[in-house]
């Protein structure tokens, strides 16, 4: 497994439930960007609609040595998700505060898949606690180390 992209703020900004593993439709120019490693995850997010998964605000860099047929870099892209998983993910979602969003993006046995979490907004205290508590664990390395 090949770990393309991985969303740092989405950890930081949100409290992490639960995960999914998804496939994605992707063009062919877009499957050589990512290869690449042109892409970025920081503003994404999916959104549910008419039982279908999407992703929206991906940012594939357009291909290099792609031609007229190059894709739109932040196109709505199709995930692909078990029938059964995306009735869990219409409950959980209807839940007040609850965002699914892209936590890292990686190659599995060739295909390109999408790591989903199940998040909930964390408030500004909470965010400070866990940099204090980053900061407390760095101090102690550092003392060990020495």
């Amino acid at each position: 497994m090949e770990i393309i992209s991985r969303n740092k703020k989405a950890r930081f900004n949100y409290e992490i439930l639960e995960r999914f593993e998804a496939g994605i439709a992707l063009k062919g120019t877009e499957v050589k960007s990512i290869r690449n490693k042109n892409i970025s995850l920081e503003e994404s997010y999916a959104q549910i609609k008419d039982n279908e998964v999407f992703l929206l605000n991906l940012h594939i860099s357009p291909y290099e040595q792609g031609n007229r047929e190059n894709h739109e870099p932040t196109r709505k892209r199709k995930l692909l998700l078990h029938r059964q998983e995306i009735k869990k993910l219409i409950g959980v979602t209807q839940q007040k505060g609850l965002t699914l969003l892209p936590v890292s993006l990686y190659i599995k046995n060739g295909i390109i898949k999408v790591e989903l979490a199940l998040g909930r907004g964390k408030r500004l205290v909470d965010k400070r606690e866990d940099m204090k508590k980053k900061t407390v664990e760095r101090e102690i390395e550092r003392f060990v180390k020495k």
